[in-house]
C-alpha cells in the first residue's frame, strides 16, 4: 500500500499522491502538514468529529486551501492512510513464498493499527454512502492492495506453492475478507500469529 519504505502511523505524506481535484499545484509542505493533522485529530476526536476547518486549523492552511486540493475529509484521510500503506507495507521478491507472503500479511496487518483502524472503518462506512467517494476509494486504496497481494499470490501458484485448491484472486479475497471482517465485525486482533496462521492456510503444506 512501490510498496517499500519504513515509516511508522504518524507520518502519513508520502510522495505519491492520489487523485486531487484540479486547481494550482500543491505546496508539498502544506500537503504533508495536511495529511498529518487528520491522522492527529482522527486519533484524538474520532472521525464524527473530524472537520476540514479543523485539519486547517491544525495544519496552519486555510479550509480552501484543504477544498481546492480534497472534496472532504474523507478524501483527506483516503490520501493519508494510502500513503502510509505505500511506505509501511513490503512487496518483497525472495523467491521464498512462504516468507514473502508472510512479511505481506504482517506489515498490512501491523499498518491497520490505530490511528488507521480507525480511519479504515470511517472511509468504508463513507463509501457505502457516497457512491462517488467509493469509487475512490475502491481505486486508490482497495484495488492498488488487491493487486499487490496478487502478485505474491500469483508467483506463489505459478510455482506451485498456492493451495491446490486456491487461485490466485480467491487467496486474495480470503486475505482481505479476513482482514476487514476482523476490522468491522469482530475488532479481534491482527497480528503476527494470524498472519503466520493464513501463509500456511494459502500455501501448500
Amino acid at each position: 500500500m512501490i510498496e517499500q519504505a519504513n515509516q511508522g502511523p504518524a507520518g502519513p505524506a508520502d510522495e505519491t499522491q492520489t487523485p486531487v481535484r484540479p486547481g494550482r499545484r500543491r505546496s508539498e509542505e502544506s500537503r504533508r502538514a495536511i495529511l498529518t493533522a487528520a491522522y492527529e485529530l482522527l486519533a484524538e476526536a474520532g472521525y464524527a468529529r473530524l472537520t476540514v476547518e479543523g485539519i486547517a486549523a491544525r495544519a496552519g492552511t486555510g479550509k480552501q486551501t484543504v477544498y481546492r486540493w480534497w472534496p472532504g475529509k474523507a478524501d483527506v484521510l483516503l490520501e493519508a492512510v494510502t500513503a502510509h500503506a505505500r511506505r509501511n507495507i513490503p512487496l518483497p521478491d525472495t523467491g521464498d513464498h512462504a516468507a514473502d507472503l508472510h512479511a505481506f500479511l504482517a506489515a498490512t496487518f501491523a499498518a491497520a493499527a490505530p490511528p488507521t483502524t480507525d480511519a479504515l472503518r470511517a472511509l468504508m462506512a463513507e463509501a457505502q454512502i457516497d457512491p462517488a467517494f467509493g469509487e475512490r476509494f475502491h481505486h486508490t486504496l482497495l484495488r492498488p492492495r488487491r493487486e499487490a497481494l496478487g502478485t505474491l499470490t500469483a508467483r506463489a501458484h505459478a510455482a506451485g506453492a498456492l493451495a491446490p485448491h486456491l487461485t490466485p484472486g480467491t487467496a486474495v479475497d480470503l486475505a482481505f475478507g479476513l482482514l476487514w471482517y476482523r476490522l468491522l465485525a469482530t475488532r479481534e486482533p491482527l497480528d503476527d500469529r494470524l498472519a503466520e496462521l493464513l501463509t500456511r492456510t494459502l500455501l501448500r503444506a
